[in-house]
């Protein structure tokens, strides 16, 4: 059959697509939901008290990036060699939420850990208020990651 018409195609590959799919008998899957930069996930509802100083800042937003990315992170040792160490500065709005990630250092290998890094970050914000600690409102993060792409905190490998 030849289809000199673009419209008599495009609805032939609709139609055969369509049969394709009911005829398998297998539904498509469902698209994965994906939550917009600074939503609110479930264990992130409930604000923690504020910190003392920066580094009791540093350490819950470090145990916030662990909650918030259980299977994106790892809490045991750090293995040798590790596959890549991005280094992010996270700079805050009052409220924790992130103003701004800017990199601070990119891996020479698996580059991609530095990316990965910043989406871990966004999906933990926000991470507790910073109203009175001591401007800027910025932290360092060191991200520690394994051959599977997984990523400790530095500042949670004590």
């Amino acid at each position: 059959m030849r289809f000199t018409e673009p419209r008599r195609w495009l609805a032939a590959a609709v139609a055969a697509a369509s049969a394709a799919i009911t005829g398998c008998g297998t539904k498509p899957p469902a698209p994965t939901p994906t939550l917009p930069p600074g939503a609110v996930t479930p264990s992130q509802a409930t604000p923690l008290p504020p910190a003392r100083d920066w580094d009791e800042y540093r350490r819950r937003a470090a145990e916030r990036l662990v909650e918030a990315n259980p299977e994106r992170s790892y809490l045991g040792p750090v293995p040798e060699p590790l596959l890549a160490i991005p280094v992010l500065e996270i700079e805050l709005e009052h409220d924790g939420n992130v103003r701004q990630v800017r990199v601070m250092r990119v891996p020479s290998q698996a580059k991609d850990t530095t990316q990965l890094a910043i989406d871990a970050v966004r999906r933990a914000a926000p991470f507790g208020d910073v109203s009175k600690l001591p401007r800027p409102w910025k932290f360092v993060e060191v991200f520690l990651f394994d051959d599977e792409r997984r990523f400790k905190p530095r500042t949670l490998d004590d």
